[in-house]
């Protein structure tokens, strides 16, 4: 019998505050393209972030992954590093990098990808800012 594939999710909630301004735009441009959300003072937003592992189910434990193991390594991540802070303020990586929705995806995909055990389990990264902004990413 051929090995079955299963995709694993886990789901976080997070809030963090951010400003979208890119230091390579002048003021102006900054303001016209980021519109509000590039208020001096920033804003926040309470994310949702959906983790997703694909891989082989182990015929001896039944699973992807273990979702315990999922789930640390999404704390370490995501609530110890971005839920209550100001990203551009208290996460290194968003020092040089706007931190767009876009780009909050990536950091998360490529940091928990970096605590796998096996990394290219690594499938989905899928971030709610609001109940009509998603973006996924898939490491491409």
């Amino acid at each position: 019998m051929a090995q079955r594939i299963a995709y694993l999710t886990r789901k976080e909630h997070i809030s963090s505050a951010h400003r979208l301004h890119s230091p390579q735009l002048s003021d102006e441009e900054n303001k016209q393209i980021y519109g509000k959300c590039n208020s001096f003072h920033g804003h926040g937003h309470n994310y949702i972030v959906e983790v997703t592992l694909r891989g082989p189910v182990d015929p001896v434990t039944g699973m992807v992954m273990n979702i315990t193991d999922l789930s640390r390594y999404m704390k370490d991540v995501i609530m110890d590093r971005l839920d209550h802070k100001n990203l551009d303020k208290d996460v290194p990586y968003f020092k040089d990098v706007v931190s767009t929705s876009e780009n909050v995806a990536i950091y998360i995909f490529d940091e928990i990808k970096k605590l796998l055990p096996t990394p290219e389990l690594m499938f989905e990264v899928k971030l709610y800012e609001t109940d009509k902004n998603i973006v996924i990413y898939r490491g491409e």
